[in-house]
């Protein structure tokens, strides 16, 4: 009887201790367009730009939302926006953010990424090594997507705070964007100062084609190096204006 009782639990643990190396996960990206508004007032455009934030303020949503598809198997993936329509609420503020520009391939064996990214009105191809984070885990924990997740605070760039929750139940080292390097899946991740979130809202466990995660083709390819010498010279020629929204390009 002893026997016959641990033999018939074994199906539901095996259930649960499942782990999973390929699929599909669906990021929606929030981005508080308020907090974005008002960090652009200064003393040169406060005039008319206090104005403008109040107008924003009645006449719009606080957050932007867009949406990615993350696809995955145990040795690379692919992260490619999902289309949005152009509305009053993304086109009224020029931000980077808003049309969800980035598409990028992680190739995990050799820990190389291909990041296909538009500047103003030039698109990049920025190949180089798997962008390195500075993690220190912590004992919180969150549920995402049906999936128990733990908290790791980060740093990236030298200068930005970021905050992820990862599962060790889906076994890639990966995430939305550039985002990667726990041990698990990202499905959640936020960067307080700079007012944006990603979090995981379906995760499908599948087999997948992995003819589908190839990297980008198109666009000036250059390092990350190249890509901030490019950034910075935009800087000193547009001042402040430019500056706001370095971070949001290099993400």
């Amino acid at each position: 009887m002893l026997i016959a009782s641990i033999v018939s639990t074994l199906p539901g643990m095996a259930q649960h201790a499942r782990f999973v190396s390929e699929g599909v996960v669906e990021f929606e990206k929030k981005i508080n367009m308020y907090a974005k508004v008002k960090k652009s007032i200064d003393k040169e455009n406060e005039a008319y730009m206090s104005k403008y934030y109040d107008q924003f303020v009645k006449s719009q949503p606080q957050f932007l939302t867009v949406k990615s598809n993350l696809i995955f198997a145990a040795d690379r993936s692919l992260y490619t926006p999902i289309p949005i329509t152009v509305t009053a609420q993304n086109s009224m503020y020029g931000d980077p953010n808003n049309n969800q520009p980035n598409v990028v391939f992680t190739d995990f064996a050799t820990r190389s990424s291909v990041l296909q990214k538009k500047v103003f009105e030039e698109t990049y191809l920025i190949k180089d090594s798997i962008r390195p984070i500075t993690w220190k885990l912590t004992g919180e924990t969150r549920e995402i997507a049906g999936y128990q997740c733990r908290r790791a605070n980060g740093l990236m760039l030298d200068s930005i705070y970021v905050v992820a929750f990862y599962t060790d139940e889906i076994t890639v080292s990966g995430g939305p964007e550039s985002f990667g390097g726990l041990p698990g899946m990202i499905l959640g991740v936020a960067l307080p100062y700079e007012n944006v979130t990603w979090f995981a809202t379906q995760v499908s466990d599948k087999m997948v084609d992995k003819n589908l995660i190839k990297a980008p083709a198109k666009g000036k390819q250059m390092n990350n190096k190249d890509l901030m010498i490019r950034l910075n010279d935009l800087v000193k020629r547009w001042g402040d204006s430019a500056k706001r929204i370095l971070n949001d390009y290099i993400i």
